[in-house]
């Protein structure tokens, strides 16, 4: 009962992609940063609304005609992928879940645990591979058949290893995701599940 009370007193999303964003402005200040996107439901946002970008949960600071201002601070940006953003990048977007909607994917903080680098890429004729290496402090999160969110995307993990797993990728997803982007090589948000990592928790305080 507590952990669902938590569940529900935060924004949460599913890790379904509702939509891309392209990078369009970079603005730096001290340690944070800043981004301006544009989206097509950039004239459904409000100002103060969350909104997950790769995942990262960030608030609509400034909205002006088509594009949208957010900004990460140094803790999001040394734990994310939002680091290296450059110019017309591609990214993923998903409005915060309403409750009175269908959870489709799985409960997703938009707060990023770590990120995972893109070490093959397996074309299925059909559907397409990709295997993730993370750094392996975090192998008890991730479970043979659970779900992982990369770069915001709701996914399941098979093959998993102590430091790899590997998702399968549908061609809705790949045509409507950026992960279509991807090369070996390239850095991705994970946020592992959220139940997975209360029972961690309460693992190690015995």
């Amino acid at each position: 009962m507590v952990g669902f009370f938590i569940l529900i007193c935060q924004n949460m999303f599913t890790g379904i992609i509702e939509t891309l964003a392209t990078l369009k402005q970079l603005e730096s200040n001290g340690t944070n940063k800043s981004f301006w996107l544009e989206t097509s439901i950039t004239n459904e946002l409000k100002i103060d609304q969350s909104v997950a970008h790769n995942g990262v949960c960030l608030t609509v600071e400034a909205i002006e005609n088509n594009m949208y201002k957010v900004t990460a601070i140094e803790e999001t940006l040394q734990k994310t992928n939002l680091q290296s953003w450059k110019l017309n990048d591609v990214v993923n977007i998903e409005r915060c879940l309403s409750f009175n909607g269908r959870l489709d994917g799985h409960f997703v903080q938009g707060h990023v645990d770590t990120t995972a680098i893109c070490k093959n890429i397996i074309d299925k004729n059909g559907s397409w591979e990709f295997e993730f290496e993370f750094d392996e402090k975090f192998a008890s999160l991730v479970i043979e058949k659970g779900s992982i969110c990369v770069n915001g995307t709701s996914l399941t993990c098979f093959n998993v290893t102590q430091n790899c797993f590997t998702v399968a990728i549908i061609p809705y997803t790949y045509n409507h995701t950026n992960i279509s982007k991807l090369v070996a090589g390239s850095v991705v948000n994970i946020e592992f599940d959220i139940i997975g990592k209360y029972i961690n928790r309460m693992k190690d305080l015995g």
